[in-house]
């Protein structure tokens, strides 16, 4: 399912990927991130007339064929000086979650032959002898490098680039660089492509925000919608930045593209990430895989406001516990989906366009007001705009929890929800694009984390507050947080001129979302009454 976002913007990747290193540099949001800038950019020139969507699988391709060969041949290594014999069994392989590289298939071979005409069909004969002898591969890998249309001079060029990826690194490390290049190329492509980049990319700091709200530590990770699979990767790296065992998550994740799905797996295959990913072209409302299932953290980003999701084939359909969502938006649908999903103990951290916490037409106030009610509502975030590169307009996150009453380091939050209005923060990273440092993201979660634990936390005018279900009552149910957290005490003086017109144009934004939901309930009274023309 495609995620609604811009138009696309041809020169994005050419001009973004600089501009995102060196403010990513001063940000401290990763490590020498101009490594991976300078090879996305090297790599997009080889191009030439390629469209990015086509390309992309080109490129995407030879990076997941080189770190599986790096760490087949590093396994093999070991092996040999181990037993000899053990090297050449796949099952030695199989049993470290490392995948079996037929010798053909291997990143030297290719290298070797990387300047013959021959290049695009010994890459596809390779792609199909890794899939036929690994089972979780099968119908994943790209398989058209032979095409009349794909360059092969570029593509040998392109082969030279991938090889010097992670040279003279020790084996761990070079396999994380190789991990590093393959997100790093994951978000370029996004931005190339603009909208349709949208449908497989979920920009980093916005899945950071939400692994470092949720810390899934230990149980089931699932996501219904899973794009590329950003969200797990994320999850796993939480995991093991903070001294867990990576075996205590197991993840689940269903996505109804095909050509998504296969990146989802080359991506966490590129990590050594073992997780069971469903598709089918149906998508999670029509075909649940998984709707036997339950989940202790659900992470998601759905399609932002999508009509077409078969809601009329479902009115009477189980999931919708608080009440049956519109025909017309698929919103609350995916809230009550991810609610349905969730264990007894489980948390959820959800991506919606920012109408979602306010829209009054066709039922889903009343349906945003049993939720509240029902006391599943624990967060609300509103993000600044310009994070995606599907829409420049903000987009909110909500949190869900099925049990408030607390335990262990959590207090009893039962009746109370948590606001924060986090507009403000983010930079721009290039002409159109925003992003959440390091320091935004851990302002965000700690402030969670303090209320959520009672230690620490005090309401911040502007940007957080602790608010009662009678307060919200007060509100008509509206989840807005600018609503309940009140304004930032700061002097004029204080405020830059493109602080001031970002901050307006947020409010701007919201009227008139909230403007388009008041005339749409006007309109559908009225066509009630017959005079809707």
């Amino acid at each position: 399912m495609a995620r609604g976002r811009p138009k696309k913007d041809e020169q994005n990747s050419a001009s973004a990927a600089p501009a995102k290193a060196s403010k990513n540099k001063a940000n401290g949001n990763g490590a020498n991130l101009g490594f991976e800038a300078q090879l996305f950019l090297a790599a997009d020139k080889l191009r030439k007339n390629l469209e990015p969507s086509d390309y992309k699988h080109v490129a995407l391709g030879l990076i997941f064929l080189k770190y599986i060969s790096n760490a087949f041949e590093a396994k093999r290594g070991a092996l040999l000086a181990e037993d000899p014999a053990a090297a050449e069994d796949p099952d030695e392989y199989l049993a470290e979650n490392v995948f079996w590289v037929p010798k053909e298939a291997r990143w030297s071979h290719l290298q070797d032959s990387a300047k013959q005409p021959t290049i695009g069909k010994l890459i596809d004969d390779a792609m199909s002898e890794i899939e036929k002898a690994n089972a979780g591969l099968k119908g994943v890998l790209p398989k058209d490098y032979n095409r009349p249309a794909l360059d092969k001079v570029m593509l040998g060029e392109l082969i030279d680039l991938v090889s010097g990826v992670g040279m003279g690194e020790p084996d761990d490390k070079a396999k994380d660089v190789l991990g590093r290049v393959y997100e790093y190329f994951l978000g370029g492509f996004a931005g190339s492509e603009g909208k349709r980049g949208g449908e497989f990319y979920t920009p980093r700091s916005v899945v950071r925000v939400l692994v470092e709200m949720l810390e899934p530590y230990k149980g089931r990770v699932y996501d219904p919608c899973c794009g590329s699979g950003g969200m797990f990767v994320q999850s796993e790296k939480f995991v093991e930045t903070h001294g867990g065992r990576i075996g205590d998550i197991a993840i689940y994740g269903q996505e109804s593209n095909y050509t998504t799905w296969r990146l989802a797996k080359m991506n966490l295959a590129v990590r050594g990430i073992d997780a069971d990913i469903r598709w089918n072209n149906e998508g999670s409302f029509q075909k649940d895989e998984l709707k036997d299932l339950r989940f202790d953290y659900i992470l998601a980003n759905p399609p932002f406001n999508i009509s077409d999701w078969g809601g009329e084939r479902l009115r009477e359909d189980a999931r919708w516990t608080y009440g049956a969502p519109p025909v017309g938006n698929a919103n609350y649908a995916w809230l009550q989906h991810i609610l349905w999903h969730m264990a007894p103990n489980g948390t959820a951290g959800v991506v919606l366009a920012n109408g979602s916490m306010s829209s009054a037409q066709s039922g889903e106030d009343t349906i945003r007001r049993t939720m509240v009610e029902a006391d599943v509502v624990d967060c609300m975030i509103a993000l600044p705009g310009q994070l995606f590169y599907s829409t420049p307009i903000p987009a909110c996150l909500w949190f869900l929890a099925r049990n408030k009453k607390g335990g262990g380091k959590l207090r009893d939050r039962r009746g109370e929800v948590l606001f924060i209005d986090a507009r403000r923060l983010g930079t721009l990273i290039d002409r159109t694009r925003r992003e959440l440092s390091d320091q935004d993201v851990a302002r965000i979660s700690s402030s969670y984390h303090g209320w959520r634990e009672g230690n620490g936390y005090a309401d911040v005018a502007g940007f957080c507050k602790s608010t009662t279900l009678d307060e919200i009552k007060s509100q008509n149910h509206v989840l807005t947080p600018g609503r309940y957290v009140g304004a930032e005490e700061v002097g004029e003086e204080d405020q830059s001129f493109d602080e001031k017109m970002r901050s307006l144009a947020a409010i701007l934004r919201e009227q008139q979302v909230e403007a388009r939901n008041v005339e749409a309930a006007i309109w559908a009274n009225l066509s009630g009454l017959g005079y809707g023309g």
